[in-house]
């Protein structure tokens, strides 16, 4: 189970009772919650129960294994006492399937994002000169100043985000792969069908920012309903990115595995985009509400947007939708096969409702009009943007 709801995050253990403080306090979601250091909990007053709690449910929600909480922590054993059970013990007395108990021992984290990995070298694309003027919203910068960091806790946030990007560096040896990006182009079927074209040149600014969207969640919070109770009034793309960047991230369908990935990796670095003053949106080109529910905070726990035109998705396309079909953008294309098993490493649900052929992608979006500072394309079934880079270009982007 893979969720950002701090309900289902907390269970019915020692941390229950503390929701209402740390709410008070602003731990109110996920992602923040599991950067809390030593001096953060002492903070709180914390007990060593309270603390063992904390860690070891970070550690089930990294691995998508949240289920087992209630009976890891009931145990009264420690995170470093459980790892070292055995294989018979976690079955026996904590009910644990077989495949859950290879990612519970795999220390190295099963959510990690392999995609730095798995699709290096990549192909690299450059901005034409246009491009360039019309995204004047980099700078270089050689490092991130934490004095224009929005901090969430006020002892040692900075040192702890410095290390967080630290982690995310663009390694040496890695290939960049430019403004515009998308997953190798590799032959399907022993190369009897073709990869489907990609766009080469950014989406001009001028074909999202009045895009028209409705947003069907809120920002998840403690406490917050699972749904906002009254429709809002459609409003202009513009205004999402209108004081700080954004990072959008258009979903092909919600029910897909591979998307729900996506999106839970991506939000699980959320205290990363808020120190950078990034803000997250989800974008959805279908509303059924069943599947808003099921995607929402479960696997995205920030703001979901309609875009009932498919406008951010022809953007991608450079002006037309992005389509595969079934058999032959999944079945006899080995990248889509490979992306689904990570995704299914995960630990993550699925279902087929809704249309699901529509191609999806990533963009980020300078403040105010400044323009389109990175776009990404799902070439292939379940291609996403490696956070990584994700994360190099967010912290180039100038936040005032």
């Amino acid at each position: 189970m893979a969720s950002f709801s701090v309900e289902d995050f907390v269970g019915n253990g020692v941390l229950k009772d503390l929701l209402p403080t740390l709410l008070e306090e602003g731990w109110d979601d996920i992602p923040t919650l599991k950067i809390m250091n030593s001096e953060d909990t002492d903070a709180m007053n914390m007990t060593r129960q309270q603390k063992d709690a904390l860690e070891i449910r970070s550690y089930l929600h990294d691995r998508a294994l949240l289920q087992y909480g209630d009976k890891l922590e009931a145990s009264g054993k420690c995170l470093p006492e459980l790892l070292s059970l055995s294989t018979g013990d976690l079955s026996s007395h904590f009910g644990m399937k077989r495949g859950h108990i290879a990612r519970f021992m795999d220390r190295t984290g099963a959510c990690e994002d392999p995609l730095l990995k798995s699709y290096a070298p990549l192909t690299a694309r450059k901005m034409n000169s246009t491009v360039s003027r019309n995204n004047s919203n980099f700078k270089s910068y050689s490092s991130v100043s934490s004095k224009k960091m929005q901090t969430i806790s006020s002892m040692n946030y900075d040192k702890s985000l410095e290390q967080s990007l630290a982690d995310f560096k663009i390694k040496d040896g890695y290939i960049f792969k430019g403004i515009v990006a998308a997953g190798p182009a590799e032959l399907r079927a022993c190369g009897c069908v073709q990869p489907p074209p990609v766009v080469d040149s950014v989406a001009p600014y001028s074909s999202i920012e009045n895009i028209s969207v409705q947003k069907l969640t809120p920002e998840y919070k403690i406490g917050m309903e699972h749904l906002v109770k009254t429709k809002t009034p459609p409003m202009k793309a513009v205004e999402l990115w209108r004081d700080k960047p954004a990072v959008i991230l258009c979903i092909r369908r919600p029910g897909c595995i591979m998307c729900r990935a996506e999106a839970h990796q991506l939000y699980a670095k959320k205290p990363i985009f808020d120190a950078l003053g990034i803000r997250l949106f989800a974008v959805l080109h279908e509303h059924i509400e069943s599947e808003v529910k099921d995607f929402w905070p479960r696997y995205w726990g920030g703001v979901v947007l309609f875009d009932r035109s498919m406008e951010f998705f022809k953007a991608l396309g450079g002006g037309q939708l992005l389509r595969d079909k079934f058999i032959s953008g999944f079945i006899f294309n080995p990248r889509a096969i490979a992306n689904y098993k990570r995704a299914k490493a995960m630990g993550i649900d699925q279902n087929f409702k809704g249309e699901g052929e529509i191609k999806g992608g990533l963009f980020i979006v300078g403040r105010d009009k400044s323009g389109i500072a990175y776009q990404f394309i799902e070439r292939n079934f379940g291609d996403w943007a490696p956070v990584a880079e994700v994360i190099d270009i967010c912290s180039k982007l100038r936040v005032s």
